[in-house]
């Protein structure tokens, strides 16, 4: 367009090719760093399951080889283990009851006061009665997650009539990818086989507690089923096998 003899010219405005790379650069980054960082996250919490129970599983076995006796059953505790308050006895049938035993005392839960005050754990669990049934912060540790874990012998673990074992249990409320990683990483990744199991394991007493079950946790489409990580469920939990 001529204006006054002159030629008036009009410039697009936009981004440059160059702009543009750059933004898409950022947006790269931004989102790879939400990414690993989400990672890192996950790694941390599956390293801290880990570590939990590997250090149980140590304590247990240590505590066996030392007193010829598994904790919570040992029947002479009171005489061997220095204990504050005094130690309660377990009644040496060779299996950690998850109910009262012969002298109405529950073992899965004495057996943390017996771990801790033989200095196989860190800590201090004490019984403040032989009767005590139920789990609390003051015997019984827990999960990341803030659930109790559980050592004793049972058979709720895997598809839930496997024969009983000594067993670790994770507690509920763990969301299946960390279970997942968790299993991969010590066993052999499926839920049912292994040494490390899905199970509903979760303690009386406690709100909300109960580990879902195993159609939301457990794909069993594929032969044999696997972890249903694409479900998401964040309530899931296992049981290290002795």
């Amino acid at each position: 367009m001529e204006q006054g003899g002159q030629i008036m010219k009009r410039r697009a405005s936009g981004f440059t090719l160059i702009e543009i790379a750059i933004v898409l650069v950022i947006i790269g980054l931004l989102l790879g760093g939400v990414l690993k960082g989400q990672e890192l996250i996950t790694g941390a919490r599956v390293r801290n399951l880990i570590s939990q129970q590997d250090g149980v599983k140590a304590a247990f076995f240590g505590f066996q080889d030392r007193f010829r006796a598994l904790p919570g059953d040992y029947a002479s505790a009171a005489n061997n283990i220095n204990c504050n308050p005094a130690c309660f006895n377990g009644d040496g049938n060779g299996r950690i009851d998850p109910n009262a035993n012969s002298q109405g005392t529950y073992e899965s839960l004495l057996a943390w006061n017996h771990l801790t005050a033989a200095g196989f754990l860190n800590g201090s669990y004490t019984m403040a009665a032989s009767n005590t049934s139920l789990p609390v912060d003051t015997n019984s540790p827990k999960n990341p997650y803030s659930v109790y874990i559980q050592i004793v012998y049972d058979n709720i673990y895997g598809t839930g009539s496997p024969p009983a074992k000594h067993n670790l249990k994770t507690g509920s409320q763990v969301p299946v990818e960390i279970i997942a990683e968790v299993d991969r990483k010590i066993d052999d990744g499926l839920p049912y086989a292994g040494g490390f199991q899905f199970s509903t394991y979760a303690p009386s007493g406690v709100t909300n507690p109960v580990a879902t079950g195993a159609g939301t946790c457990i794909n069993s489409t594929p032969t044999p089923p696997i972890w249903a990580i694409s479900g998401g469920s964040t309530n899931c939990g296992a049981a290290s096998l002795f």
